[in-house]
């Protein structure tokens, strides 16, 4: 028993450092949040009313604004999410562009159907069958919205980002409009959906996003554009602006990176690079009625989020750490950086994790062979580490109820616990997925199955 509790002890203390570092480097974010926010309070909003998407200014002559969606296979919520934006967006010239696979007839079936001749759909059916990478889909997307653009002589604005199983706002591309001029980027929050009628567990499952983006798109992201750092494009509720995309794309297909799993959190990096601003933009849509943000919901099964974020992992961890390596500032640097710990955050967990039943059968042994136990840890780190991590989850139950009340702050530490098993499981994927691409040096399309949401679910 004795090597039990030596393996309890060092992976405690291999844990408990982890988890200090990694907390005082939230912590260092936290503060800074803070910071921005009092000021903002004392330096701008006692001299002037908070701004909304009702009172921005539309520019004298409107632009075209074209939204992308890349669809493969997503014939149960492409109809849902069309008919949504065709009754929501108010602006006076958009398109919505949605990229289609030949060998993906049900989809382009629904989209048919859901659009009914409207002229502000265009299915563009690609020459390859699916699926390719969605970047793949998405530069065939711009192919076709140049060739629109030289027949009708009407240049495009920005382009939109947008995914199958998003509910769009509808006071979004004004604020798009009014301020891609300012930005090369604008990211409007995320809000992430609970999926109901699939039972508890499918609800705690798709519910455990809700808290993680409240927290990016509230405080994380933020700080990141304080900082002076890029700020990374979620791939949806994302305007670009259209001359910054053709400068990307020259001597390209498109804009979008092909050999990418994650090509829209690189696009942001990307533009940042080129010396281009990006934007977060936190607007509520008018006094009292809401935030301006994207809806949607994301996997409800234990397995399709751990795919999801499988992805992410290895896109931005590890294929990203190789194509875009480490430029720009010390600030820019420390963000990347934190984009890059998942892999080593999912090993300190699973440290963690793994020393709690070590201890229980070495303690368990003790008790029955009545011999002292010796698994001590140092007190001021365990007791900073404790608190860091009360701290983490309260400050996450605080934002995650600003935007979705109480009964979801109060399942923070549910969610928090779900979080952290699926980033095991997905840090472990992400490995293979990884060995894979050094390996065969070969991408696909590796989505994951959404919902829409049910009516009713989101803010208009």
């Amino acid at each position: 028993m004795l090597a039990l509790e030596d393996c309890a002890r060092e992976l405690l203390l291999f844990a408990a450092v982890g988890f200090l570092i990694g907390g005082i480097d939230d912590l260092l974010v936290d503060l800074i949040w803070f910071g921005r926010t009092l000021w903002r309070r004392i330096a701008i909003y006692s001299r002037h009313d908070r701004a909304t998407a009702a009172s921005l200014p539309l520019p004298a002559d409107p632009g075209r604004l074209a939204l992308f969606v890349a669809a493969w296979q997503e014939e149960t919520v492409i109809g849902a999410m069309v008919e949504t934006a065709l009754a929501r967006l108010r602006h006076p010239d958009w398109r919505l562009y949605i990229g289609c696979y030949p060998n993906d007839p049900g989809t382009v079936a629904a989209i048919e159907q859901a659009a009914r001749g409207d002229p502000h759909v265009r299915v563009v059916v690609g020459d390859r069958p699916g699926p390719t990478t969605k970047a793949g889909c998405l530069n065939w997307i711009w192919q076709a919205m140049l060739a629109e653009e030289a027949e009708a002589g009407m240049p495009v604005k920005a382009v939109v980002l947008h995914d199958a199983e998003d509910i769009v706002h509808a006071d979004e591309l004004g604020v798009y409009d009014a301020l891609i001029e300012r930005f090369a980027l604008v990211q409007i929050p995320v809000h992430a959906l609970p999926v109901r009628g699939f039972g508890r567990w499918a609800e705690l499952v798709s519910g455990h996003y809700c808290g993680e983006f409240a927290e990016a798109h509230g405080k994380q992201v933020v700080v990141r554009e304080a900082v002076g750092a890029a700020v990374p494009s979620a791939g949806v509720g994302c305007a670009i602006a259209r001359r910054v995309l053709a400068t990307i794309a020259e001597g390209h297909d498109g804009p979008f990176d092909p050999d990418s799993l994650t090509e829209d959190y690189e696009l942001g990096l990307r533009i940042g690079a080129m010396g281009e601003r990006g934007a977060l933009i936190r607007l509520p849509a008018a006094d009292g009625h809401g935030m301006v943000a994207v809806h949607a919901c994301f996997p409800h099964t234990l397995m399709g989020s751990v795919r999801q974020k499988s992805r992410w992992i290895t896109g931005i961890s590890l294929a990203g750490w190789d194509r875009l390596g480490w430029r720009g500032g010390i600030a820019e640097h420390w963000m990347r950086l934190r984009d890059r710990r998942a892999l080593l955050a999912a090993i300190v967990l699973a440290a963690a994790y793994a020393a709690m039943p070590l201890w229980a059968i070495a303690r368990a042994a003790a008790l029955f062979t009545h011999r002292p136990m010796d698994v001590s840890m140092p007190l001021p780190m365990t007791i900073a580490s404790a608190l860091l991590l009360g701290w983490r989850i309260v400050l996450r139950a605080a934002i995650t109820g600003r935007s979705h009340g109480r009964r979801m702050a109060a399942l923070t530490p549910v969610h928090m616990l779900i979080g952290n098993v699926v980033a095991m499981l997905a840090a472990w994927r992400a490995l293979g997925l990884y060995a894979g691409l050094v390996r065969h040096g070969r991408l696909r399309w590796d989505k994951t199955a959404h919902v829409f949401p049910a009516s009713g679910t989101a803010a208009p």
